[in-house]
């Protein structure tokens, strides 16, 4: 045993603060090519924030029957609904809108000047909340009043362009949202530099790799996509034209077939081989593990 361990050891380093694992010999080497080329995402300029968290979804969050009405007792109703996504609405490269909205009752933005939303301006909404009053009242996440949701000091980054994707998923689930959607608490999003180039490698083989790698999972066979570790992914930083040459394959992918749109995911995964000059072999192996783990997790669905 102890000439096998002299043979075959490998000697590894593990940073003070940053999570380890245990590596064998080709998985170093991948490893340590992403942390050459890549820059960790915390010090992108970028930020990473969660969705909206109202304390009692079942009176903030309304269907479009329930917005219509709202609306149609008060026109001013429509300045405080927006629309907003679930996680399980947001799946890599798409957005499945459910018609479902957000009483956006905000808490102002003092950094801004923004005073919290007075409920008194919007009665159709008020008459709508004072149902649910036993349950706005006695709820944590609340603001000034009842009626207003949490502080959020990044309320106005909802809608700006950004990445978003569901908390707890097996792989990368990354999409991209034009369209200004509030998301809720089982969702992230990025907003920041370089936001095409970013989505592309977040959805990519190399990404999920290397998360697997990062991550604590649920317990369920699921991994947990929350900051701390999507802030340890290493990515390298591109330059404009390669954001453009990104959004013009994400561009396509939106527009595809299912097997165009494999394969055009498939592009993608061999620029970002290229970005980090990975073998033949290192390849193989990536690809490899990543189908041995999707089939191992469609045997234990069957099971």
């Amino acid at each position: 045993m102890t000439d096998y361990i002299k043979q075959n050891s490998t000697m590894l380093d593990f940073p003070s603060g940053n999570s380890w694992v245990i590596l064998n010999p080709i998985e170093k080497r991948i490893k340590e090519k992403i942390e050459h080329v890549g820059v960790p995402l915390k010090d992108w300029d970028i930020s990473i924030n969660y969705g909206i968290k109202t304390g009692c979804n079942e009176a903030f969050i309304i269907d479009k029957e329930k917005r219509d009405e709202l609306i149609a007792k008060d026109k001013k109703s429509a300045e405080i609904i927006r629309p907003i996504l679930r996680g399980r609405d947001i799946s890599r490269y798409q957005i499945n809108f459910a018609d479902l909205y957000l009483i956006n009752t905000h808490n102002g933005i003092q950094s801004k000047n923004i005073p919290p939303v007075d409920i008194k301006e919007y009665l159709a909404v008020k008459e709508h909340l004072d149902r649910y009053w036993d349950k706005i009242e006695s709820r944590d996440d609340q603001g000034v009043t009842p009626y207003n949701l949490r502080s959020c000091a990044y309320m106005d980054d909802f809608s700006k362009q950004k990445i978003i994707w569901l908390e707890l998923v097996d792989r990368p689930n990354f999409a991209l949202d034009k369209s200004g959607f509030y998301l809720n608490n089982t969702s992230y999003f990025i907003n920041g530099e370089y936001i095409f180039f970013l989505l592309a490698y977040l959805n990519s083989s190399v990404c999920d790799w290397q998360f697997g790698n990062i991550c604590a999972t649920s317990g369920a066979g699921t991994r947990r996509w929350i900051r701390q570790y999507i802030d340890q992914i290493c990515v390298p930083i591109p330059d404009k034209k390669q954001d453009q040459e990104m959004e013009k394959i994400i561009d396509s992918i939106n527009k595809a077939n299912t097997s165009v749109t494999t394969k055009l995911m498939y592009e993608i995964d061999i620029q970002v081989f290229k970005l980090f000059d990975f073998s033949n072999i290192e390849i193989e192996y990536i690809q490899n593990k990543l189908n041995i783990e999707k089939m191992n997790k469609n045997n234990n669905l069957l099971i």
